[in-house]
């Protein structure tokens, strides 16, 4: 019995340690006080308009939203054959390819926006826009070809070889067997490589520059110089939108099976 409240009491701590930071900031969104602080003082709902009407916030959110669904189609139309290789076939180096694959989500953000900005902007000179976006396709790239392996793993390969033997070639079995069974662990690759794109702020913060910034970016650039409860505001709709989406998502199609 006494174990019992020591893991509740255990539990409990973990859980206000991981919620509570967010509490704070949902809270702090509607204080009164032009200082961002808590305990709040007053109710309002002037700093959530205030968030929605800043034109730096609304542009850069435009820039987070189009790299965020081209980097993340872009890994998604790289990763499902990757995955698709690494789940059907047996090769030499598969193994050592695999890892190669996953360098992306070990590495540490801040290497690999250092690296990607000497590569793009002082070896290759490629424009901001550019290479903000082939850098948050790189580090998407292993998400998606996590999420679609385990959706893949749970899909039985002899329907694809019943469809080739019935006469369909192995790429009409692909796309008319296999992606239709497995669009669901798509829909989930797409959804988490796209929250990973809009959120980050690691790789973001080397690639970005004069005239292309990110919306986490430019609310940092914001609390530099702000600090009222603007960005708080900012941060409950982003929260509650992401919540959101990832909630029906589960409700529709279970995604956390493949993540």
């Amino acid at each position: 019995m006494k174990n019992s409240k020591i893991l509740i009491l255990i539990t409990a701590l973990v859980f206000i340690f991981l919620i509570g930071p967010f509490i704070m900031i949902f809270l702090t969104s509607f204080s009164s006080d032009s200082i961002m602080r808590f305990p709040p003082k007053g109710f309002t709902l002037a700093w959530y308009t205030k968030a929605l009407n800043i034109e730096m916030f609304r542009t850069t959110f435009w820039v987070s939203l189009k790299t965020g669904l081209a980097a993340t189609a872009t890994a998604l139309i790289l990763g499902v054959p990757v995955a698709y290789a690494n789940i059907r076939f047996n090769y030499r180096g598969k193994n050592a390819l695999e890892l190669l694959f996953s360098s992306p989500a070990i590495v540490p953000g801040m290497v690999i926006g250092f690296s990607l900005l000497r590569f793009f902007v002082y070896v290759s000179n490629i424009p901001i826009g550019i290479g903000l976006y082939l850098g948050h396709t790189a580090i998407l790239f292993p998400y998606t070809v996590r999420v679609v392996s385990s959706s893949l793993r749970n899909f039985e390969g002899d329907i694809e070889q019943a469809a080739i033997s019935l006469g369909s070639t192995p790429l009409h079995a692909f796309f008319a067997v296999v992606l239709p069974n497995i669009q669901s662990g798509l829909v989930a690759a797409f959804i988490l490589a796209f929250i990973t794109s809009f959120n980050n702020v690691p790789v973001s913060l080397f690639l970005t520059g004069p005239g292309v910034a990110t919306l986490p970016i430019q609310m940092l650039s914001y609390m530099e110089y702000y600090y009222d409860p603007t960005i708080s505001a900012l941060s409950s709709i982003i929260i509650v939108l992401t919540v959101i989406v990832v909630q029906s998502a589960e409700k529709l199609l279970g995604i956390s099976k493949y993540v």
